[in-house]
């Protein structure tokens, strides 16, 4: 007879917990668009058609003498865009995967 309270008890918390909404815990301040994975790239990526435009496109005589600075700009810049690029690209592929597989998992049954 206790085995059958038991399971009897168990099935009743069972049913009490799924109908009540998981508690969650506070996540603090709403994201920005600066905690964005790829929001550095795309600055970057802006300094870099400056610097590029600057150094090989733009034929003002006033900018002539800034050539070489532009186009070492322009290098460095590149390099910096692909590296932070890749990372963020990946970080924000794992942020997304991470979401999309906690949501199925607090989904009862799924």
């Amino acid at each position: 007879m206790s085995d059958e309270a038991n399971r009897a008890d168990e099935r009743a918390d069972e049913e009490s917990k799924s109908g009540q909404p998981e508690a969650r815990e506070p996540q603090g301040p709403p994201p920005t668009p600066f905690d964005h994975p790829l929001f550095l790239p795309v600055l970057l990526l802006a300094g870099m058609i400056w610097f590029g435009y600057d150094g090989w496109i733009n034929a003002d005589p006033d900018m002539l003498e800034h050539r070489t600075f532009n186009r070492v700009g322009f290098a460095i810049l590149t390099g910096m865009t692909g590296w932070f690029g890749y990372r963020g690209y990946g970080e924000w592929k794992n942020d997304k995967a991470a979401k999309a597989l906690g949501e199925r998992g607090a989904r009862p049954g799924a």
